[in-house]
């Protein structure tokens, strides 16, 4: 090179993101796709997106490759059809479902592997997005730059779900549904790239999955700064709580948040509490909330857009994360990204995420929960000033421009690894 040149621009990169179930509302799987493949795409990379349904809301320049499933969980067992046997995944998908099972990872790395065997030369890299099935063991054999994103280990969520069963029949039909992670376990010990999206997560995976933490890369999460951000002219609801969890999941710990508003409302009447979320009918959520009198005292709202969903924040007065465990946290940034201040657990990777930009309370503790939030309640100064803060350390740290450089570093060195 002739000195004084300056070293010619990488190559932009042609990558493949696979998800087996990526619809954005169904968990942060679905907008870890929908917003990495955004700020990769930004960043002047090629990127399709391999999905199955429910499929994921993407930008207009990602191009989504639908892979077919039954979806039984969308349309139930009675959907089968006789043109669906001629597929031995459908048939797998179907009798695991009709014995509780959960075959989608497992079903999902069949399709892409078959889509894949014809399209490989279209990309230089695929993604995968925590499906952990054997197929993906095959498109590394098949000599395929393979990197795989695990969010948290699933034995946590098992282990939650099974210390909230109150019965023998309960535990058995969660073991059942969580059976693919004995497919995982054995899948994630034989990948050559494993990357994830907090310390936390990474120690938990090495722990749960019998793997070294140094052999784990960690890029976070991104929050689209742009989308969730203040909205100046509109104006905060007085006493008004907001919390995104999924209803019937323990892992969420939405129990504790309302035994907390229960216990609050004793000194708050006026306190709204809105969730975004879709209970059960009839499940543990509802029994609940029927048990402490809350039925018409909460709004529940599901299948909103994101500009509503940022519409919601600005009118909240505190946003409240009460997991017991996240392996990133997307609430508590999508909500100090729009300078809510937050009152969180410190369930799993939640402190890396709120640092000291947001109150931090011990998981599975209601009165430290009301406790928290009826301090910010007294004090709206101090409400203001985490509400910068929350802003600003998101800006610093996680927005999905840093994610993205990150991961496409990663990206060639795995791509350097595979050239050697």
């Amino acid at each position: 090179m002739v000195s004084g040149d300056s070293p010619a621009p990488a190559k932009p990169l042609r990558i493949a993101l696979l998800g087996y179930r990526s619809q954005p509302h169904g968990g942060g799987q679905g907008v870890y796709l929908r917003y990495l493949s955004k700020a990769l795409v930004d960043a002047g990379h090629s990127v399709d997106v391999i999905s199955g349904p429910p499929y994921p809301h993407l930008d207009p320049r990602v191009r989504l490759i639908e892979l077919p499933s039954l979806d039984l969980f969308e349309n139930g067992l009675d959907s089968l059809r006789p043109h669906h046997l001629r597929s031995m995944s459908n048939v797998i998908e179907w009798t695991s479902k009709l014995t509780g099972g959960f075959a989608e990872p497992y079903t999902f790395g069949r399709r892409a592997v078959k889509y894949l065997r014809e399209h490989r030369d279209e990309y230089d890299l695929v993604h995968d997005n925590q499906s952990l099935s054997y197929g993906m063991l095959k498109l590394q054999a098949m000599g395929i730059p393979l990197v795989t994103t695990v969010h948290h280990p699933i034995t946590s969520d098992l282990r939650i779900a099974l210390a909230a069963a109150r019965h023998g029949w309960e535990r058995v039909l969660i073991r059942r549904w969580h059976s693919f992670l004995h497919m995982q376990k054995r899948v994630v010990k034989q990948l050559h790239h494993v990357v994830t999206v907090s310390d936390c997560s990474r120690q938990d995976i090495a722990r749960d999955f019998g793997l070294q933490p140094a052999g784990i890369d960690l890029v976070y999460n991104g929050i689209d700064t742009e989308v969730f951000r203040p909205l100046p002219e509109v104006q905060r609801k007085p006493l008004r709580l907001m919390a995104t969890a999924s209803a019937d999941a323990p892992l969420k710990g939405l129990r504790y948040l309302l035994l907390a508003y229960a216990d609050l409302l004793k000194r708050y009447p006026e306190l709204e509490l809105l969730l975004v979320s879709k209970p059960q009918p009839g499940g543990k959520t509802e029994q609940l909330i029927g048990r402490l009198g809350l039925k018409d005292k909460i709004q529940f709202v599901s299948n909103i857009s994101t500009e509503q969903m940022v519409a919601y924040y600005a009118e909240a007065t505190v946003a409240v994360v009460p997991s017991i465990y996240e392996g990133f946290g997307l609430p508590a940034g999508e909500a100090m990204a729009c300078s809510v201040p937050v009152v969180s657990t410190n369930g799993g990777a939640l402190p890396e995420v709120v640092g000291d930009a947001g109150v931090l309370v011990p998981a599975k503790d209601a009165s430290a929960l009301a406790g928290a939030i009826g301090a910010l309640l007294e004090d709206p100064q101090r409400r203001e000033m985490l509400g910068a803060a929350g802003r600003d350390r998101i800006l610093e740290k996680f927005s999905w421009t840093v994610c993205a450089r990150e991961m496409a570093a990663y990206y060639r060195r795995v791509l350097s690894d595979a050239d050697r």
